[in-house]
């Protein structure tokens, strides 16, 4: 796969038998390493307290696909800014798809993956929806690993943090018509990282102006579109004082669908947990999925089904639901204290504190993740260096 590239420095064979059935398959990745990597003290001083998103490793992967030669030059390099021509088609038409999903040291010092078949499932999916080349398993997996190889030391040993991954793909066959790309890039970046949200619960608008996707849509796709058409909401939420925005559902503006880049989940005062079903224009969470089992399994009654709005807000007033929390990769399970809308708000507990069911998930789950609790779901997957 790496080809006879003169600044391809080495190669690293790539064995993802820890992922495959095929015990036999694995991937080559190229590997270029920087000249100038950060140095240790650097490093060090960056992984103190990363924001979120504004930090990155050293490298980076790089794949690409051309219609009749397949995927194709895969290689690990310094992270360093994409050429792109200026009639690429993802510039005029939008195909892109990412991902989201993270790398763990516990305190063991072992680095783990969770779950990363479904981000890599997933992010075919997305493609297929967007019509772009799918990327198989083996080399979405194997990519992750070569860049953990290269750049574990980025991996925070701090509890609250983690090395972020964003895997992404783009078309870039130069063309100005209308129709499917016959040609794509692959990236993978990473990003140590620190808490999405500050500690605390998160104040929530609720948009009855703009929906986030309908059915039939593009909701069901991890893609740039979804997110772009939310960041006027985000801003009338900030306006409000709010982090976050609220969707209702496109056709009748009544029922529940997601947040702006997050599952949204309530618990009742019976301490049972609903979330809003899937419905084709709500994004197939995997910490959402985690979630519903992993609170089956603990004896916590958790269900899908339709959420009015009107009902949430008459529920929090008279004390039916007690809890809301939103859930996603990069912020985990997030506490929201207030949903607030034009016509009023209501807070959920006292506002300002997580409840005692969003923390005994959120505890649950990283610790599966972290590799400190029994793995029963077969969900988490070592890196081996």
């Amino acid at each position: 796969m790496c080809g006879n590239m003169p600044e391809c420095t080495a190669i690293l064979p790539v064995h993802v038998t820890a992922y495959l059935q095929d015990p036999g398959m694995m991937a080559d990745f190229c590997i270029e390493k920087t000249s100038t990597p950060t140095s240790p003290e650097r490093r060090a001083e960056l992984l103190k307290d990363p924001k979120f998103g504004r930090v990155f490793t050293d490298h980076m992967v790089v794949i690409r696909y051309k219609e009749g030669q397949g995927w194709h030059d895969a290689k690990v390099t310094p992270r360093r800014p994409l050429e792109i021509d200026p009639a690429s088609t993802v510039l005029h038409y939008g195909q892109e798809i990412f991902e989201g999903m993270k790398a763990y040291r516990g305190s063991d010092g072992e680095i783990r993956l969770f779950r990363p078949e479904a981000n890599a499932e997933r992010f075919a999916t997305s493609a297929r929806r967007l019509a772009m080349a799918e990327l198989p398993e083996d080399l979405f997996l194997g990519a992750i690993e070569a860049l953990l190889k290269v750049d574990h030391d980025w991996i925070p040993t701090n509890r609250d943090q983690s090395l972020y991954l964003r895997p992404l793909m783009i078309s870039n066959e130069v063309f100005l018509g209308v129709k499917r790309a016959d040609e794509y890039l692959f990236v993978l970046l990473a990003s140590p990282v620190g808490a999405y949200f500050s500690a605390g619960c998160v104040p929530v608008w609720v948009s009855e102006n703009y929906t986030r996707a309908a059915i039939g849509g593009t909701g069901e796709a991890k893609c740039g579109g979804n997110y772009a058409s939310s960041l006027v909401p985000q801003q009338e939420a900030a306006s409000k004082g709010c982090s976050q925005v609220l969707f209702l559902d496109a056709r009748e503006r009544r029922y529940i669908d997601e947040m702006g880049g997050m599952n949204v989940m309530f618990v009742r005062k019976d301490g049972s947990v609903v979330t809003p079903p899937l419905n084709g224009a709500i994004l197939r969470g995997i910490t959402r999925d985690s979630l519903l089992k992993l609170g089956r399994s603990m004896g916590i009654t958790m269900s899908e089904e339709p959420i009015a709005i009107d009902d949430v807000f008459a529920g929090a007033a008279s004390g039916e639901f007690v809890e809301a929390f939103a859930c996603g990769t990069a912020a985990v399970v997030s506490p929201i204290g207030i949903l607030r809308r034009e016509s009023g708000e209501v807070r959920f507990g006292d506002g300002e504190n997580a409840g005692p069911v969003a923390l005994r998930l959120k505890e649950a789950l990283t610790s599966l993740q972290r590799g400190e609790a029994e793995d029963s779901f077969g969900w988490v997957r070592r890196v081996s260096l």
